[in-house]
């Protein structure tokens, strides 16, 4: 599963402050419709085997997923994610997407491809998505197959996206740059060029484990490019590094530096969208999984998590010292993956320091300042 909504290239300080103070609007909301999945990427913070029937038996029903979309447009949502896990192992899966569209709402789907049908483009066709984004872990069958350890998923992935390209929807390919794949980036980057010209984007951080399990924790770790192959990654990328240092490249940002408010958020989080788990939690972003920032739509309603909940989410603060008076004062803040959401992954605390988003940012320096 990839992040929804979000550019891979932090907003710069200026985007970021007009967000804090703009006025909050529903915009998007992502579905994580399933946490299951047909492969078994190493990499992946959040999948669960395809047939885990616990899982599935604590999946949104296709009636619950009904009212929820219904409030959601009411609230003046128009753009829905449909993510997972990999959703289209949901067998109601055309009655959920079909009623989204119905509604009247724009939709993307994430997707690894490997499960697309003749059915599934006839649908795509008749209901035409806003794009839809498949992950690409090789280009080769042995580095696809090390990623997603899954025998038989390259050729299953190549057909299903060939079954897309033919058909004339709009695809978008996406990359993860892994320990098991860095060898070959440049063909991965490449391939995903070749069949959507427009569009490719790579993301080289991988966030831990939604569900906290410490083998699966390990594997993603063992899966991460040091801070110095990420810098080096992306000043080998000259569309990348162009975003990096159009969104990036001023290092001596003043707006948090001088002041004394100490909230944690200072993101778009809970602005414009939330995201829905596969079990109806709701959350302000894909990545905060905080108990005290997760509220069960089981036991409330929509209404309540996005008018009451969200706004005191927002407001949550920190006494420490080394996050409110140094990192959040750093000049390399917009160069950082730091934020609560993953420092609570990391660490268990919202508020804690991670020395590895440190590095990665000054890596990304050494990078800008090899241009001078």
């Amino acid at each position: 599963m990839s992040k929804p909504f979000v550019s891979s290239i932090p907003l710069s300080e200026f985007e970021l402050w007009h967000k804090i103070e703009g006025k909050r609007s529903l915009i998007s909301f992502a579905l994580e419709i399933t946490a299951r999945c047909n492969n078994n990427c190493s990499h992946c913070c959040v999948n669960l085997p395809a047939r885990d029937k616990g899982a599935e038996d604590r999946e949104l029903s296709f009636e619950e997923i009904q009212e929820i979309c219904d409030e959601v447009v009411s609230l003046g949502a128009f753009w829905c994610l449909l993510t997972g896990g990999e959703p289209l192992l949901r067998e109601d899966f055309f009655d959920i997407y079909i009623y989204l569209k119905k509604k009247g709402l724009l939709i993307s789907v994430f997707t690894n491809a490997a499960l697309i049908t003749n059915e599934h483009v006839k649908l795509f066709k008749k209901y035409p998505p806003r794009d839809i984004e498949v992950s690409v872990y090789g280009a080769t069958q042995a580095t696809y197959e090390n990623g997603t350890r899954t025998p038989g998923s390259f050729n299953a992935f190549m057909r299903g996206l060939e079954l897309l390209l033919k058909s004339g929807v709009k695809v978008r390919l996406k990359a993860m740059a892994l320990r098991s794949n860095i060898h070959e980036f440049r063909e991965i980057a490449r391939f995903c060029r070749s069949k959507t010209k427009d569009y490719f984007r790579f993301d080289p951080f991988l966030h831990l484990r939604y569900d906290s399990d410490p083998t699966r924790n390990e594997e993603i770790r063992s899966q991460r490019l040091t801070p110095e192959e990420i810098g080096e990654l992306e000043r080998s990328d000259e569309e990348r590094f162009r975003a990096l240092k159009r969104e990036c490249g001023t290092l001596n940002m003043q707006v948090f530096s001088n002041e004394t408010d100490n909230r944690l958020f200072r993101c778009g989080a809970g602005y414009h969208e939330f995201v829905l788990s596969y079990d109806g939690l709701f959350r302000l972003c894909s990545s905060l999984w905080h108990p005290d920032c997760v509220y069960n739509l089981r036991k409330g309603s929509l209404s309540d998590a996005w008018k009451n909940f969200v706004p005191n989410v927002l407001e949550t603060a920190s006494q420490n010292e080394e996050i409110v008076h140094n990192c959040r004062a750093c000049p390399l803040i917009s160069l950082c993956m730091w934020c609560p959401a993953l420092a609570h992954l990391e660490t268990g605390r919202m508020d804690s320091h991670v020395e590895y988003f440190c590095e990665v940012a000054h890596a990304r320096v050494k990078q800008l300042k090899n241009l001078t």
